[in-house]
């Protein structure tokens, strides 16, 4: 016997996709490609810096 939530067979959670098409991502893509842009134009490229401002916004 399913449970309430699983009335379907799929889950409470039906299958989706399309995630490229949100606002919030779109927002995170364009901060983290500019982030990217910026350290390499603007940080020395041997530094630990680097690496910490790109994994930031890549956790948006």
């Amino acid at each position: 016997m399913p449970g309430k939530f699983e009335s379907n067979g799929r889950g409470c959670i039906p299958p989706h996709g399309g995630y490229e098409r949100l606002l919030s991502f779109q927002k995170a893509q364009i901060v983290y490609d500019a982030t990217v842009y910026f350290c390499r134009r603007f940080l020395d490229k041997r530094g630990r810096t680097i690496d910490q401002m790109v994994q930031a916004p890549r956790s948006g």
